[in-house]
């Protein structure tokens, strides 16, 4: 949510502080605390950018060397004064923290709310960082929680997104935004970076600072641990559990039907469930550890899946949100198979490269469109030429539709789309509430529901609090209900019915279109409530629901997802932070709950679950025993030898990333590309250590082709080594890890 025009004002705001030090003027008295801070940040990140090398290390020492000296221009941050307020909700500690508790810890503060994409996609970095420097090596991590709508004040709506999306440091509700206000901070994501003595070093806005973190943590720590700033000690860290269990479901999120069968992305088991219309659960594919791995059905794995749609009978397309890919699952096969997305967030705003070799960023939804070819050549019976399919995808972090085709197509304006193309189809990327006859000239927030009629897309758009539809004729977009005429007003939200913008939504995610009387049902998710609108009108009513049971009204936590059933008079509703899924009969709205039955799976269709406190993979773990902890300086290269019928996929980036490394081993470089199937890692031992296990893991992402198709292969090796007897030192150790990937098996 720190929108391109916050970014600009930031920058702008940096370029004016330039004009009055480069002018050598004193300025720093009409200057507050924030805006040196983030002044110095952006400077010590173009420096960063400009150096190279050792040149780096250089930059983050003249930097740190600055917090102990008596450098007057810095003298007003180190003077700042602030805390958390006191009976604020905590999570993840089992008791409050201070600013005070944290010194002689790096802290990073960051400020969230848990609605925002961009928010989302920080966690992945924050959580690598956390990874790589422990809370006892000296760094710690809190999120600041401060929220855009009414619905994010409450503490149990916090605590559900925390175990949605796998938050385990400390959170702090600061419901108010005291803290928010009382630092300055002007937009979502926001990184509020201290020093162990407490004195705010770095701002950063937005996401994309992962690189740069890791770097600097890593010198800050080694900076203040010279200089004994640094407290080795653990926080009373406690993981936050369930406010009441949840049952075989877990966040369920968006729920599709084809004919007499229902699929449902059980976002927080980071799986999909096949069931029958009696509730039957035919398959389970994934599991519950996330994952990024195709394969058969069980063995694959995804990560947080919020979309699913069928294709056919057979065959389901995926929005597999935090592994930033399009996945396609076949039933008949019993197989699953990334269609677009590498496994890493993109930012690409147009898109058009073919199937993996597309980045895509954090799909929300997935619906299936036919339409016949605009090729304008002649057919002898018009009626029977055939129609095509594009799977239309809400692309939540980059704000817009996307399409991908896997026939290829001749389609609006006679555009030709390539067969497995992966492409931009309505929206330009901006974070706005704008609607336009020209395609690629409206905008929107959040895109997090489709929903399909004959000729319109209907498109839950969250962060503008507003339902929008886009013709699929000619790609137009038009407001329906919700929202601000305003395009630039993403806060005009609030819980009342009526008719275009005098009616009011609070993030809604979920949009189901009924065929039987052309209603459009909506998920008001942060109102906790369905609606319903009537297409013909733009007027949006509540539906007031009742329990089958006891006819008391049901209350909903966030539904997000909504589904029509075969005959037209019943709705199905995702209750995700209820964990429950209710069935709505529209006549007399009354709601009983869809029960599932988990027991007639068959060995063959049911998946081995792994275990809640398993760590996380994201694909094959190997395992391979060195003697690092025995030896002062390493050298590994890793070599990966393809099968004959396999080769790299020409243009794509064959990635390697360290996940793990103990604190005890030094590297200097932690990513990168194969070269010539080959990747080395120089790795230096700071001191021995008694614990041996795990001492450091890498991963490896491969994009293969052979002579039918391209395939992605994600595996790790982790490496266990023997601790090394105090004042022992073997010396450099030199070794060559082959690894052997086919079809069908990688192994050392």
């Amino acid at each position: 949510m720190c929108s391109f025009l916050n970014d600009l004002f930031c920058h702008f705001w940096c370029w004016v502080l330039k004009i009055f030090t480069n002018h050598n003027m004193d300025c720093t008295e009409d200057l507050t605390a924030i805006d040196i801070v983030t002044f110095i940040t952006d400077e010590l990140q173009q420096n960063y950018r400009n150096s190279s090398g050792p040149n780096k290390a250089k930059v983050f020492q003249e930097f740190l060397e600055r917090w102990d000296s008596k450098d007057n221009s810095i003298a007003k941050v180190k003077a700042l004064q602030f805390d958390f307020e006191s009976d604020l909700d905590w999570f993840n500690v089992s008791r409050p923290l201070s600013i005070a508790n944290l010194r002689g810890k790096v802290v990073l503060l960051d400020f969230f709310t848990y609605c925002c994409i961009n928010c989302m996609h920080v966690l992945p970095e924050l959580r690598a960082l956390e990874e790589r420097f422990p809370v006892e090596a000296g760094f710690v991590v809190v999120g600041v929680h401060s929220p855009k709508f009414e619905n994010e004040r409450t503490a149990a709506n916090i605590l559900s997104a925390a175990q949605r999306y796998g938050i385990k440091h400390p959170i702090v509700n600061d419901s108010k935004s005291a803290l928010w206000r009382a630092l300055s901070i002007r937009c979502w994501p926001s990184l509020f970076v201290l020093s162990p003595d407490g004195y705010p070093m770095l701002l950063l806005m937005g996401e994309g600072h992962g690189e740069f973190l890791h770097d600097f943590v890593g010198a800050a720590l080694s900076y203040f641990d010279a200089r004994q700033k640094i407290e080795h000690v653990s926080l009373p860290l406690q993981l936050s559990t369930d406010l009441q269990p949840a049952s075989h479901l877990r966040f369920p999120a968006k729920i599709a039907r084809l004919s007499n069968r229902y699929a449902i992305a059980d976002a927080g088991n980071n799986r999909v469930l096949v069931v029958s219309e009696s509730g039957v659960v035919e398959h389970k594919i994934g599991g519950l550890e996330a994952g990024f791995v195709d394969g058969n059905l069980l063995a694959a794995r995804f990560n947080n899946p919020q979309g699913v749609t069928f294709l056919d009978e057979h065959t389901l397309i995926v929005a597999d949100t935090d592994n930033h890919a399009l996945r396609q699952i076949s039933l008949q096969k019993g197989s699953v198979e990334t269609l677009a997305g590498t496994g890493q967030q993109g930012n690409e705003r147009v898109g058009g490269k073919l199937g993996q070799l597309q980045p895509i960023s954090s799909p929300w939804d997935v619906a299936v469109f036919r339409t016949r070819d605009m090729d304008m050549s002649f057919h002898v019976d018009e009626l029977n030429v055939p129609e095509k399919t594009i799977v239309l995808i809400a692309m939540a972090g980059t704000h817009q539709i996307w399409g991908y085709f896997p026939e290829g197509i001749i389609w609006w304006k006679f555009k030709k789309f390539e067969p497995r193309c992966c492409v931009s189809l309505i929206g330009n990327g901006l974070e706005e509430n704008r609607n336009n006859s020209y395609p690629q000239n409206a905008a929107f927030a959040q895109p997090s529901g489709l929903a399909l009629s004959k000729d319109f897309l209907f498109i839950a758009d969250s962060e503008s609090s507003s339902i929008r539809k886009a013709s699929l004729v000619d790609g137009k977009v038009m407001a329906v209900v919700g929202g601000d005429r305003n395009p630039q007003n993403l806060f005009a939200f609030g819980d009342e019915d009526g008719k275009l913008y005098n009616a009011k939504l609070q993030h809604p995610l979920g949009v189901a279109y009924n065929h039987s009387d052309h209603k459009v049902y909506v998920a008001d998710t942060y109102n906790h409530k369905i609606k319903v609108i009537n297409t013909e009108t733009n007027v949006i009513t509540s539906l007031v629901i009742k329990n089958q049971e006891d006819n008391s009204v049901l209350s909903f936590r966030e539904p997000s997802g909504l589904c029509i059933d075969s005959s037209g008079k019943q709705l199905l509703v995702a209750d995700t932070n209820n964990h429950t899924i209710h069935i709505i009969d529209l006549a007399t709205l009354t709601a009983r709950r869809f029960v599932l039955d988990f027991n007639q799976l068959t060995s063959s269709t049911s998946e081995i679950d792994a275990p809640l406190g398993a760590p996380r993979s994201s694909g094959l773990q190997l395992l391979k025993q060195l003697p690092l902890l025995k030896h002062s300086s390493s050298t590994l290269q890793f070599v990966i030898k393809l099968s004959p019928e396999l080769k790299y996929t020409p243009e794509a980036p064959q990635k390697w990333t360290v996940k793990r490394i103990s604190p005890t081993l030094e590297l200097k470089q932690t990513n990168g590309v194969l070269s010539d199937g080959k990747c080395t890692l120089q790795v230096k031992r700071l001191k021995p250590v008694e614990d041996s296990k795990d001492v450091l893991a890498i991963e490896f992402s491969l994009s293969l082709c052979d002579a039918h198709s391209c395939l992605i292969k994600r595996f790790s090796v982790s490496i266990d080594s023997e601790a090394a007897v105090a004042g022992e030192d073997g010396g450099t150790l030199n070794t060559e890890i082959a690894i052997t990937v086919n079809h069908s098996n990688i192994s050392l």
